[in-house]
């Protein structure tokens, strides 16, 4: 019997055309005599609208941009009302490709959890922990994780004082530093700064993405990623190695002009990945992840591992770094996706295992 596979894309976010990469990607890796594939976009203005059952290979993202015309409420998702007049039987499981805030940050997971749907992925904890860069550092120092020093400010403390919030980074974390919003992926908004001036320029423009900033310390070290897969017990790939060009791996060299060398396997001592597998595999568990993780790394000139940060739904076309880690490490890219349809599975039913009555 096929799986009645619900793809969750698009969505109220700054990463929307990057979430509809994602899914054309995975529609056309499904197998569809495993699967059926029901498309549900989320577009810009955050109206949820059904397509219909995909029969075939989709040739762009433009065919995955629906009107108004099927637009449903998200509750309509829950088994007992989906479609309830054309006794249709529910999805069995949703796999959300959404990246950034409204998706990947624990808001759509919650919705998922309240309807009692199995989903691909990281949980309502993981995913709201993992988008916050603040709270994510914390858990990590928390857990005794070795990372950069960093700083956090919020747009209302930073309007009241900017001056001291601008003499603290100075003090705490110098130059060069990097500024970020703190709730946002792809290298959106972010900026490295060599000076006051440019700190102050970079304070402005991750504040038009989100309402906190954190300021890490900038460090000379090469950076190296690994994939997480599993639920309780977790399974690391091989490294790799990203590459820059630029000074740093920002959304342009991610999603335009691929001015980005990915070695893969990244060329580290065998004792530098096992203690980075060993920080990955830490930092997956002490999130609560499950389904998949992304965790990126530092590699200092001694060989310390510094973990920067991981990321509960990292870009997953066949040509991301997480996709690309697994198929190196011997799982291609289509069963990479069924085995996280899998997994969304069992976590499920453990879940249904719980008694919530004495």
């Amino acid at each position: 019997m096929k799986t009645k596979l619900g793809l969750l894309y698009g969505g109220k976010s700054a990463e929307h055309k990057v979430s509809l990469q994602t899914a054309l990607a995975v529609i056309q890796a499904l197998d569809l005599e495993k699967f059926e594939i029901h498309p549900i976009y989320i577009n810009v203005e955050g109206r949820w609208i059904k397509g219909p059952e995909l029969s075939g290979p989709v040739e762009n993202v433009k065919a995955l941009e629906f009107s108004n015309d099927n637009e449903l409420s998200p509750l309509s998702l829950a088994p007992a009302l989906f479609h309830a007049e054309k006794q249709e039987a529910p999805l069995d499981v949703i796999f959300p490709l959404l990246h950034g805030p409204n998706g990947e940050d624990g808001t759509v997971q919650g919705l998922l959890e309240l309807l009692n749907l199995p989903y691909v992925g990281n949980g309502v904890l993981a995913s709201a922990a993992g988008m916050d860069k603040v709270m994510m550092k914390n858990v990590f120092s928390q857990a005794g994780l070795a990372q950069v020093n960093y700083v956090a400010f919020i747009k209302s403390e930073w309007e009241h004082s900017k001056e001291e919030a601008y003499s603290k980074v100075e003090a705490e974390i110098g130059f060069p530093c990097f500024v970020k919003p703190a709730n946002l992926g792809s290298s959106v908004g972010i900026s490295k700064c060599t000076n006051r001036a440019e700190l102050e320029t970079a304070f402005v423009e991750a504040f038009q993405f989100d309402r906190k900033v954190i300021i890490e310390e900038g460090v000379v070290a090469r950076e190296i990623e690994v994939g997480i897969l599993g639920n309780d017990y977790p399974e690391c790939s091989i490294p790799g190695e990203i590459v820059p060009k630029t000074d740093f791996y920002d959304y342009k060299a991610k999603y335009e002009d691929g001015d980005t060398a990915l070695i893969i396997p990244a060329d580290i001592k065998d004792e530098e990945y096992e203690q980075i597998k060993e920080m990955a595999i830490q930092a997956f568990k002490a999130l609560d992840c499950s389904g998949l993780v992304r965790a990126d790394f530092f590699l200092t000139k001694d060989g310390k591992a510094l973990i920067n940060e991981v990321n509960t739904m990292p870009g997953f076309t066949p040509f991301s770094m997480f996709p690309l880690l697994w198929k190196h490490t011997g799982l291609a890219y289509p069963q990479l996706i069924e085995r996280l349809v899998n997994l969304a599975k069992e976590r499920h039913e453990e879940k249904q295992q719980i008694k919530y009555t004495f």
